[in-house]
């Protein structure tokens, strides 16, 4: 059983609390200790997965209530208590949830009326996969790099490019694309906009394979036409769609990894506890109690830092960049760290394919690139650090 004392930290009410048991008895009930065993078909494994979430209302958290979400408008805290409590339990599972969030938050955020009730009770429900499509084969952290098109044709826009490493690529239902409207040079002329999975035009010009088991294309555009309509607020002003939309969901993927490290956590502890070394159990081990040591120290710091983050948006925060570029950075590190030391703890076994630290080993890794990588996480907290020391 993890460590739920923090529940009881001031950055949380009764409904959050209430919401952490629930997910935890789900994912409990459905997948034991058993949510990092392989993955045959990982495309069919995530549509059942989903379908599971929205049976049992999880998927509501990720769309605001209006159009068949839990809570009134998204809510950060809710939102990495979910992921943290998938997490520790699947890795797909928490991929499943956090895209749902990710590929329709600019829809929620931004969306109009019209966009809002044609996509996201399917995302609140399960009976739609959604998709975040923002980085390309030249434009990753660089959003402003975005080199793909989309010109005007009449009552259309017609879209040519690429992009890659997309999440839920092949299996989503539609994908908010961001893409350069022509409006002006760099950050300022970009746009986003939705493009239903059935657009012609739209392929699937490879699937890409990853050391975690997760479906990730890349996507090829070539003169896709789509209703101007599906445009999401005005035209250039995607960048800050991007910037909003990651400001909300940065967090989640701090929690992510907290879920992981305190899985990781749980699996040394018991390793540690059970496994006789030189006639004694390995948890006697000057080295090995450092090592959980350091573990469960981080694990709190982190959690610290992405709940603080969550309830300064939760409250009224414009803008939590800092906060959350400090949560994602600092929990994904100390995971990474976590993992590594639970993998050196079951010596061995923790190289296995197929046991616990070795799928935590490949699931973690991941999640000091995407949303941000590392390096460009401590250039923003650096640059928010010196503005506002300019004053």
């Amino acid at each position: 059983m993890a460590d739920q004392s923090f529940l009881r930290w001031p950055f949380f009410d009764d409904a959050h609390r209430e919401h952490a048991a629930r997910v935890d008895a789900w994912a409990e009930g459905a997948f034991g200790l058993n949510g990092f065993s392989q993955h045959e078909d990982v495309d069919a494994d995530c549509r059942r997965i989903l379908h599971k979430l929205g049976e049992a209302g999880i998927t509501r958290y990720a769309v605001p209530a209006a159009y068949g979400g839990a809570l009134e408008s998204l809510d950060v805290r809710s939102l990495c208590l979910t992921r943290e409590t998938l997490a520790r339990r699947s890795g797909l599972a928490d991929f499943v949830f956090a895209m749902q969030g990710l590929g329709s938050g600019a829809i929620s955020l931004f969306g109009n009326d019209d966009q809002k009730r044609r996509y996201l009770p399917g995302v609140a429900d399960g009976s739609s996969c959604a998709a975040f499509a923002l980085t390309e084969p030249e434009a990753g952290s660089d959003v402003a790099a975005i080199a793909m098109t989309a010109n005007i044709d009449g009552p259309d826009y017609v879209l040519n490019g690429e992009k890659t490493f997309i999440s839920n690529g092949g299996i989503a239902d539609f994908y908010v694309t961001f893409v350069r409207t022509g409006d002006a040079e760099g950050a300022r002329g970009l746009s986003a906009v939705i493009v239903d999975a059935s657009s012609t035009g739209l392929t699937i010009a490879e699937r890409i394979d990853t050391i975690a088991p997760h479906p990730l294309a890349r996507l090829r555009f070539e003169n896709c036409r789509i209703s101007r309509d599906q445009l999401i607020g005005q035209s250039g002003s995607g960048f800050k769609i991007a910037m909003s939309t990651l400001d909300v969901f940065r967090s989640t993927v701090g929690a992510a990894a907290l879920g992981f490290a305190r899985r990781a956590l749980e699996e040394a502890t018991r390793r540690a506890n059970n496994r006789v070394l030189f006639g004694s159990a390995l948890s006697e081990l000057a080295g090995v109690q450092t090592q959980l040591a350091e573990m469960a120290l981080d694990i709190d710091a982190s959690a610290l830092l992405i709940y603080r983050a969550g309830w300064a948006k939760d409250n009224g925060a414009p803008r939590i960049t800092r906060e959350a570029a400090m949560a994602k950075l600092y929990s994904t590190e100390a995971a990474q760290k976590a993992i590594d030391n639970a993998v050196q703890i079951f010596g061995g076994l923790g190289v296995t394919k197929g046991s616990v630290p070795e799928a935590l080993y490949r699931e973690v890794r991941a999640l000091r690139i995407y949303e941000g990588a590392s390096e460009v996480q401590k250039l923003v907290i650096a640059r928010q650090h010196l503005a506002e020391s300019a004053g």
